[in-house]
């Protein structure tokens, strides 16, 4: 699942969780996107600060969408990651 309601927070907020991709990056530090929302990236110099940078990049997205469109992205679903081999 790439985006799941997982439960209600006890001021009446919603809590969700994403998938998200990291890669390191050649310069140092590490790179991470999110699939569920295109454009969604950011950079981190350790994982702690990647993760919360990717939070704020997300909460920032998700202020641009309409309603409609979280609820679309709500009935999205990952089928699996599969790595394939190509000659080069």
């Amino acid at each position: 699942m790439i985006y799941s309601l997982s439960r209600t927070l006890t001021d009446g907020r919603a809590m969700y969780e994403f998938d998200m991709v990291i890669l390191e990056d050649e310069t140092g530090g590490y790179v991470a996107f999110v699939p569920a929302l295109p454009g969604c990236h950011t950079q981190g110099d350790t994982l702690r600060e990647l993760m919360e940078n990717v939070k704020e990049a997300i909460g920032l997205y998700r202020e641009t969408l309409t309603e409609e469109k979280k609820k679309e992205i709500l009935r999205q679903r990952v089928v699996g990651i599969q790595k394939v081999k190509v000659l080069g």
